[in-house]
């Protein structure tokens, strides 16, 4: 299956999550590996028929409480597990789903028809997003959500302190990622837009090209080349930005203080924060995202 929005634009499905303190990965055959966290996030083993998964909680503060994981069904409907104390994890209703995404106590899920929904926390305004539509992709950071249209044009809702929100201005947008403060976008030329906690280094993406996909962690940014590199800016103070060696990599992952990479022979590799377990991903092997 590949997941399609408004306009028609096809686009693969999310094989790869990572989120506060765990990581999750999709396999070819419809089942999902996770390792990790620190309760019922990871109780996906009976998880079947699944064409995309989302992770929860970019922000580690101890008062954010633990996180969850989504997956998107191959019929288009939604499975939840972990922290369900805002209803984070009430999908049983959602239909005709072509993406989903977890922020930090939300849910976000793409309709076949452009037009997005949401479940959760409702404080910050992240989950106002009834008057989107013609959506092709979504991400959730903590406090906002993000997606683009059709046409290349960006939205956002939630909280704005930093500016992470401000991308009126954004163009010929071909991929989003929403971190903890901070956006951003791949132009159709290679080049990356951020918006949010400048000068903070996470936003420092100007003098990147060539890259087709970007994650956005709590304090950084990952990008993938053409060329199957990997780049990455903004706090490496546990090695989560250590990834220049990395080759043949095809889509990435930013948790909050951990980085995923998915090779294209569907093994993933991983740097950074293992405290709990998150960074032990090299076994897994037939990751791959649905086709």
């Amino acid at each position: 299956m590949r997941v399609s929005g408004a306009g028609g634009e096809i686009r693969p499905g999310v094989a790869l999550a990572a989120g506060r303190r765990h990581s999750v990965g999709r396999r070819q055959d419809g089942t999902v590996v996770a390792v990790g966290g620190t309760s019922s996030e990871l109780d996906i083993g009976r998880w079947v028929n699944i064409v995309a998964v989302a992770a929860g909680n970019v922000h580690t503060a101890t008062n954010t409480g633990r996180s969850h994981t989504v997956g998107l069904r191959s019929d288009g409907t939604a499975v939840a597990t972990g922290w369900k104390g805002d209803g984070q994890c009430g999908l049983d209703t959602w239909k005709d789903l072509v993406a989903v995404a977890a922020g930090w106590r939300r849910t976000l899920g793409l309709r076949a028809d452009g037009r997005v929904l949401a479940t959760g926390r409702e404080s910050e305004g992240a989950c106002a997003v009834d008057g989107w539509s013609e959506v092709i992709a979504i991400s959730c950071g903590d406090w906002h959500s993000v997606g683009f249209r059709a046409d290349g044009t960006a939205v956002a809702a939630g909280v704005n302190r930093r500016g992470q929100c401000d991308l009126d201005t954004w163009r010929d947008v071909t991929d989003i990622a929403a971190g903890y403060l901070h956006t951003v976008g791949v132009r159709s030329d290679g080049r990356v837009l951020a918006a949010g906690a400048r000068p903070s280094p996470a936003c420092a993406v100007d003098d990147w090209q060539d890259v087709t996909a970007v994650a956005a962690g709590r304090y950084h940014t990952v990008g993938v080349t053409a060329s199957g590199q990997v780049v990455a800016t903004g706090d490496n103070g546990l090695g989560q930005c250590d990834v220049g060696g990395w080759r043949d990599v095809i889509a990435v992952a930013a948790g909050s203080t951990h980085t995923l990479g998915l090779r294209a022979d569907g093994t993933v590799l991983s740097a950074g924060n293992n405290a709990d377990h998150q960074c032990e991903v090299h076994a897994w092997t037939g990751i791959q995202a649905a086709t």
